[in-house]
């Protein structure tokens, strides 16, 4: 039997990566987690959590499934691919999947892109229909300075584990990511070690890459490559 841990980003929560979740349990046998990082959610409280609880977290469901599953498979988008990809360093997982994971950039060129289409839609009156501009609104206001520095804190503690990774990965990246570009998925590749890497570029994807237009493209290839057996 096997047992999928998938780990939502900074800020966001399990609804990030439901489609993928839902398909894997509609296609699969396998029992999927996707757990609630510590103050996230729909309704956000990270006014006094730490990135070491997001770590955690993860890691104790983490430990769970290993205890009832034969087989583990973790998959993390933004920042909780770079917590996968520590689990997958410390643990024997069989199989990693990294989506539009948070290594080591910003994109500010596509930021500024993404803000003057805000912006844009703002001045001809059609800002409802922004889906960019109602998925952030909602964090505005909710997100401590102090949180953004844990979040800083995670991805530099986490990335001293990237070239210990020996687990099959899975990399794949939004050529549209407002967040992360898609250079960080080549950083990934070169400080990941594995023997069996695979590195996807989706064309249409921002960094919401399990909610964008490619997601069903994307719940193919993920299934593909963790029912592919490892050579």
């Amino acid at each position: 039997m096997i047992g999928c841990l998938v780990i939502h980003g900074y800020t966001g929560g399990p609804y990030e990566v439901n489609p993928l979740a839902e398909f894997l349990k509609e296609n699969t046998d396998w029992h999927i987690e996707v757990p609630t990082l510590p103050g996230h959610g729909r309704e956000l409280h990270l006014k006094n959590v730490s990135y070491k609880k997001w770590i955690k977290a993860a890691e104790s469901e983490l430990k769970l499934l290993q205890k009832k599953y034969e087989k583990i498979y973790v998959i993390g988008f933004s920042m909780g691919g770079m917590i996968a990809a520590y689990l997958a360093a410390k643990y024997q997982i069989d199989k990693l999947v990294l989506l539009a994971t948070s290594g080591k950039y910003l994109n500010f060129k596509q930021i500024g892109l993404d803000i003057a289409g805000v912006l844009g839609d703002g001045l001809r009156g059609t800002l409802g229909e922004n889906e960019l501009y109602h998925h952030y609104k909602q964090k505005l206001g909710m997100v401590p300075f102090k949180a953004n520095l844990e979040f800083m804190k995670l991805v530099r503690f986490t990335r001293r584990y990237l070239d210990k990774i020996e687990s099959p990965v899975l990399i794949a990246q939004g050529q549209l990511d407002g967040m992360v570009p898609s250079k960080t998925a080549y950083y990934l590749d070169k400080e990941i070690h594995s023997e069996q890497k695979e590195v996807i570029f989706f064309e249409r994807s921002r960094h919401l890459i399990c909610l964008g237009d490619d997601k069903d493209t994307l719940n193919g290839m993920v299934y593909d490559f963790l029912v592919e057996k490892t050579e």
